[in-house]
């Protein structure tokens, strides 16, 4: 019996959008599965994926295996400029579907709405020596075997070849295994005051 193909990293294609968003969940909660924590399932996709993958693709790269993406790494080249196509082209597209939430977030669904409707959250002043960001996530199944670094190197690269010297990410300052490998990678901690659950991290594209 001729064994399977091994996975493969490659380019996002639009074919891939369901899978992003399965990903995307199910690593959506420190690192674990988030689907029973949010009615609509789509909501972390269409903040966090799916806008990056649309209007940044040439910065997606997915890992497949057996047919479908089980991996993935998108994000923007310049920050700033991402945060204005977002509220122009992507978030009039999510308003009905995603009305704004009330003052107050009650469920973390709210408090994920809301950021949805705050793209300008991810302009910092400390940020500005690291115009571009990223987010990374990989299924269990296929953590540890070293598509991770495989992604970043692919990424960090892609980002080179724009002239971008430095990028940012966010993180959940509780998801410890993400820290560490984030810090295999190169990324040191960049202090932003008052950064609340999360933890700002950077390093040279290069």
């Amino acid at each position: 019996m001729t064994p399977p193909p091994p996975p493969v990293l490659r380019p996002y294609r639009p074919g891939d959008r369901e899978a992003l968003f399965d990903i995307c969940v199910r690593t959506g909660h420190v690192g674990e599965d988030a689907r029973h924590l949010y009615p609509d399932p789509g909501l972390l996709p269409d903040i966090f994926a799916a806008p990056y993958a649309v209007l940044e693709p040439g910065l997606a790269f997915v890992v497949e295996d057996g047919g479908r993406a089980v991996g993935y790494i998108l994000g923007t080249a310049d920050t700033a400029s991402f945060v204005d196509r977002y509220r122009a082209e992507w978030l009039p597209g999510l308003t009905g579907r995603y009305p704004a939430p009330v003052p107050e977030p009650a469920t973390l669904a709210e408090a994920m709405t809301a950021l949805m409707h705050d793209p300008e959250r991810m302009i910092l002043p400390e940020l500005a020596d690291y115009p571009a960001h990223l987010h990374i996530d990989l299924l269990p199944s296929h953590q540890g075997a070293g598509y991770g670094r495989r992604l970043m190197e692919t990424f960090l690269a892609a980002l080179a070849e724009q002239g971008v010297e430095a990028v940012h990410l966010s993180m959940l300052t509780a998801n410890t295994k993400a820290r560490a490998f984030y810090d295999r990678v190169g990324f040191h901690e960049i202090p932003v005051p008052d950064p609340g659950a999360v933890t700002y991290l950077g390093r040279s594209t290069r």
